[in-house]
C-alpha cells in the first residue's frame, strides 16, 4: 500500500479498493492511493460506503480534500453514519459539501434534512475533536433552515432526539458558541421546542424509545428536564407546560 500511494496508475484502483476495506489499518494509505488517481472521487466514494471507524473518517476527510463534485449528494445525506468519530469529519462535510446552499435549496428531501440534523448536533459539541459551530460561519443559516424543515416532517424518533440534542446544546450556552446572535439562537430553540410539543411528536417518541434502555434514562434525567420537554413530562405524570 505505501507503494501504490506513491504511483497514479489507475489500473490499481480495484486493489487499492479491496486492501482498504481493511480500513483500520490501511485506509489512510488507500484513501492517500485513490487521490492520486483519476476517478479517485469515485473510487474514495465506493469504499467510504463500505467502512467505518477510523477507516471512514480517512476516506470521508480524503473526499473532501477532492472537492466533493460528484460525491456532493451522497456526503450532504450519508456521510455520517452516528460513530462518536464522526466529529472529526462533520465539519469538514458541511464546508465541503456546501450545506449551507443545499439546505436552502430546492431539491431539499428527507435524506437531507435528517443528515443535516445529524451534522449538526455532532458540530455542537465536537470541540477537541473538529470543526464546532462556533467555527463554521454559516451555522445560524443552516440551523434556521433545519429547525424550519423539522416543522414539515413527518414525526420519527431519530429526528426527535437529534432535535433536542441540538436545542440542549444551543440552551445551555452562549449564542456566541454558535455563531449566532442571542435573538437568532432563541429562535431557533423555540422553533426546535414548538415541534417537540407536538402531540403526534410526543406519542412517537414515548412509544419509541426503549424505556429501559440507558440512553433513555440518561435523556429523561437530563435532556427532558433541562428542556422541558413535554412528552417526557407526561411520562412522570408532570405537567411542565
Amino acid at each position: 500500500m505505501a507503494l501504490l500511494a506513491t504511483d497514479w496508475a489507475q489500473e490499481d484502483i480495484p486493489l487499492i479498493q479491496t486492501i482498504g476495506l481493511l480500513s483500520d489499518r490501511f485506509g489512510s494509505l488507500a484513501a492517500e492511493a485513490l487521490q492520486r488517481r483519476r476517478g479517485g472521487e469515485q473510487a474514495l466514494m465506493w469504499l467510504a460506503q463500505r467502512v467505518a471507524g477510523w477507516g471512514r473518517v480517512y476516506v470521508i476527510e480524503a473526499l473532501c480534500r477532492q472537492g466533493a463534485h460528484t460525491s456532493r449528494p451522497w456526503l450532504l445525506r450519508h456521510a455520517c453514519d452516528g460513530d462518536f468519530l464522526n466529529g472529526y469529519f462533520a465539519g469538514e462535510v458541511a464546508t465541503a459539501a456546501h450545506l449551507h446552499e443545499a439546505i436552502v435549496g430546492t431539491d431539499v428531501d428527507d435524506e437531507l434534512v435528517d443528515h443535516t440534523g445529524r451534522l449538526l448536533k455532532i458540530m455542537a459539541d465536537c470541540g477537541g475533536m473538529g470543526m464546532t459551530l462556533e467555527r463554521y460561519p454559516p451555522a445560524p443559516i443552516v440551523l434556521a433552515a433545519h429547525a424550519a424543515h423539522l416543522g414539515r416532517q413527518m414525526p420519527a424518533v431519530n429526528r426527535y432526539v437529534d432535535a433536542a440534542l441540538i436545542a440542549h446544546q444551543l440552551a445551555k450556552r452562549s449564542a456566541e458558541r454558535f455563531g449566532c446572535t442571542a435573538e437568532q439562537r432563541d429562535q431557533v430553540v423555540r422553533q426546535y421546542l414548538a415541534v417537540l410539543d407536538r402531540q403526534d411528536w410526543c406519542d412517537t417518541v414515548r412509544a419509541g424509545l426503549d424505556r429501559n434502555s440507558d440512553f433513555f434514562t440518561w435523556f429523561a434525567s437530563v435532556i427532558a428536564v433541562r428542556l422541558h420537554l413535554r412528552a417526557f413530562a407526561e411520562l412522570s405524570g408532570r405537567d411542565d407546560r
